[in-house]
């Protein structure tokens, strides 16, 4: 819902001591209010009790003193238009005030309040009523919802204040309606009055009260400033124009008998909007206080005078509409934003000739690695920001400007990136510390024949850092494999630092560490299982000379310990197992522990 400050039709504080305010303690004297009546007060009781001892009115319960109404005020208005009203009750911030809207014509039959409330004001509210803060606090809980009003409808409003001190308040109508119909909102025919209605003015203007009458013989007029009634010497117009506070009177003489009409007049101070210096962040501020710019805008007027309100167009700052709210969401990059200082006693008293620059100027966010890894194989690595800004500066401790460089030697670079807009810069820097690193390297292979868990050790030149693998399985830190089956596999290690792998191929197979050729039918053969799952397996088998003894394949796979018909003795034999690649190459089985014990 847009925000509205608009045309504060009827507004105005004057002090208790001032000119005589229009205030009615009793609902049956309510004041009539409409589009150009000033309504201002202080209240000193509550007259008679207008709830006949009721208990509750809505949300007001009774006081001690044993009625609903404590300090009151009592007015009343009807409507001339359809659309959103609402209404602004300003008071001061140490002081307690309720209020209650009645929709009837009868004092007798109030019925129960369609807005009502009695929040106190620990918050220290400048306003309190029915639509939307005025000063953008979307927080106050002294706000009920907007009216929708249609024309002929007749409220009454009653103020209650239940502080020690009192102040006094102002009435400010708001709402959609004063954009749709700014002259006829409230209907102002309530009001019966030679001279028309109370007048709010603004100090730079004039205003020319008509008393006017057909058969009139002579006119007098009058003036209480704040010391008592007196004579204007020399004014015997029909019309008389005046540029000071007051209320006024006239007395008409007529041959069918003299009457008298009075009117209050107050010309609220025009205020004057200072100069607002910018202001920037480089934090990427998600939410502005505007607020913290009120001093800036007031100077050395009073902030209980003057309502500050920002704006995003330089017309809804002079139609004081669409405020924006304290808490602004800031957008990213620069705005302008639009001032508008406006009079508490008259909102047609405004100035909207300020404005200032919000630069909300996002610090540039270095994503990426603050280490990389130059391969001993490699001519160089990109280290740096990948999808850099082009609105950015970008400048490394090594003289390049781009976003991303080439390194061939290892080293710390150091990458600040610069975001300036409307004379603001804001930086950010980061180290990447480049490594020499190199493809791992095995050094061994260590199988361990368990016959039903066969465990493969992979021994490389640095443990900690590199990853493993078996055949096509998934990449694992740890450098062992259990329960590996019979067969060809292949063992791949990687450097995740991203500077190669290396594979190798290996054969893991079963055979007895001893057997005892003896005759006694247990053990006397040794053999090699698993072979058949490879390509032309040859197992040549020797001694620890280097003699060879025995050749053994797939269809002569078992050996009794004897050489050309002749028993050989107890000692340790070595054997080499070689077979058929899938390209055709004849190769030796690797990182088998190939030793053995014939035992007699």
């Amino acid at each position: 819902m847009s925000r509205f400050i608009i045309l504060w039709f009827v507004l105005l504080i004057w002090g208790i001591s001032a000119v005589s305010a229009q205030v009615s303690s009793d609902c049956s004297s309510a004041i009539p209010i409409c589009n150009n009546t000033p309504v201002n007060g202080g209240t000193t009781g509550f007259g008679i009790d207008d709830f006949n001892s009721a208990e509750t009115s809505g949300c007001l319960e009774q006081t001690l003193s044993g009625v609903i109404e404590s300090n009151s005020a009592w007015y009343r208005f009807r409507t001339g238009a359809s659309g959103q009203l609402g209404f602004n009750i300003g008071i001061d911030t140490l002081e307690d005030w309720d209020f209650a809207l009645y929709k009837s014509d009868d004092c007798n039959n109030l019925g129960e309040p369609v807005r009502c409330n009695f929040f106190d004001n620990q918050d220290e509210n400048t306003f309190i009523g029915v639509g939307e803060d005025p000063s953008g606090d979307t927080e106050n809980v002294q706000y009920e919802t907007w009216l929708e009003v249609t024309p002929g409808e007749d409220y009454y409003l009653l103020l209650n204040n239940f502080s020690n001190n009192n102040s006094g308040f102002s009435i400010q109508f708001s709402g959609h309606i004063f954009v749709t119909n700014p002259f006829d909102a409230l209907d102002c025919s309530i009001i019966n009055n030679l001279l028309g209605p109370p007048i709010a003015a603004c100090e730079n203007e004039t205003v020319i009260l008509d008393a006017t009458t057909v058969d009139a013989l002579s006119y007098s007029w009058f003036v209480d400033s704040g010391s008592g009634i007196t004579q204007v010497p020399g004014e015997n117009s029909p019309t008389y124009e005046v540029s000071t506070s007051g209320n006024y009177s006239v007395e008409v003489a007529r041959s069918a008998g003299n009457f008298n009409s009075d009117v209050q007049v107050f010309f609220s101070a025009m205020p004057v909007a200072n100069a607002v210096t910018d202001d920037a962040s480089c934090s990427g501020l998600e939410v502005y206080d505007l607020s913290q710019k009120d001093i800036e805008v007031l100077g050395s007027q009073n902030a209980n005078e003057f309502l500050v309100s920002y704006h995003l167009t330089i017309g809804d700052a002079v139609d004081g509409v669409n405020a924006l709210p304290q808490e602004y969401q800031a957008q990213a990059g620069s705005q302008t934003i639009f001032v508008r200082l406006t009079s508490i006693g008259n909102s047609k008293c405004f100035d909207a000739s300020q404005q200032f620059q919000l630069v909300n100027l996002e610090t540039p966010n270095l994503d990426f690695s603050s280490e990389a890894f130059l391969c001993e194989d490699n001519a160089g690595i990109t280290i740096g920001l990948e999808n850099g800004n082009s609105n950015y500066v970008y400048q490394w401790s090594s003289g390049e400007t781009t976003p991303t460089i080439i390194v061939s030697v290892a080293g710390e670079y150091k990458l600040t990136a610069t975001n300036t807009q409307s004379g603001l810069s804001c930086s950010a820097s980061k180290v990447v510390n480049v490594l020499t690193s190199r493809p791992p390297q095995i050094i061994d292979i260590e199988i361990e024949d368990l016959r039903n868990n066969n465990t493969v050790t992979v021994v490389t030149d640095a443990l900690e850092n590199y990853e493993y693998r078996l055949d096509d399985g998934a990449y694992q830190t740890g450098h062992k494999f259990y329960q590996v089956e019979p067969g060809m596999h292949t063992i791949s290690v990687s450097n995740p630092k991203g500077c190669g792998d290396v594979t190798e191929d290996i054969v893991v197979i079963g055979f007895p560490k001893f057997f005892t050729p003896n005759g006694d039918n247990s053990n006397d053969q040794w053999s090699i299982t698993g072979v058949d799952l490879l390509d032309s397996p040859v197992i040549t088998i020797y001694n620890r000379f280097g003699k060879l003894l025995a050749q053994l394949d797939a269809t002569n796979s078992q050996w009794d310990g004897s050489f050309n018909g002749k028993l050989l003795p107890e000692s340790d034999y070595w054997f080499k197992l070689t077979y058929t690649t899938a390209d055709g190459q004849i190769v030796t089985a690797k990182y088998i522990n190939n030793h053995f014990s014939l035992k007699r």
